[in-house]
């Protein structure tokens, strides 16, 4: 079963951090990469560029409207995403908690439907 792992965290506690503790934290994200990789569990996975860069788009009466940022304010944002193929939502969620994300955000664990003939 393919579960999505959005990774939760609040981007200005990670930018205030001293440069030694940012390479840490990078570090055992890179860890925790190869560690799914190698178990081959890991289907996809990427950072994301901050909420500043996103785009918005609705559609009003036909007409495509787009606007700067994401829907909702809030602290925590997505940050990126791991794909895992696991045989259970609770291996997942095992995956999950060694997101170091985990520690200071959260991680959303959903079930991707795989729709047939696509």
């Amino acid at each position: 079963m393919k579960y999505l792992l959005l990774i939760c965290g609040d981007p200005e506690r990670f930018a205030t951090l001293p440069a030694e503790e940012q390479q840490g934290w990078m570090g055992e994200y890179f860890a925790f990469t190869q560690m799914i990789q190698e178990s081959g569990e890991m289907v996809a996975g990427d950072p994301l560029h901050g909420i500043e860069t996103a785009t918005t788009v609705t559609v009003l009466g036909g007409e495509v409207v787009t606007t700067d940022g994401p829907f909702a304010e809030t602290k925590e944002t997505i940050g990126g995403y791991y794909v895992v193929d696991v045989p259970d939502l609770d291996r997942a969620v095992e995956l999950a908690s060694k997101i170091p994300d985990a520690r200071t955000g959260k991680i959303e664990v959903r079930p991707i439907m795989e729709i047939g003939g696509m």
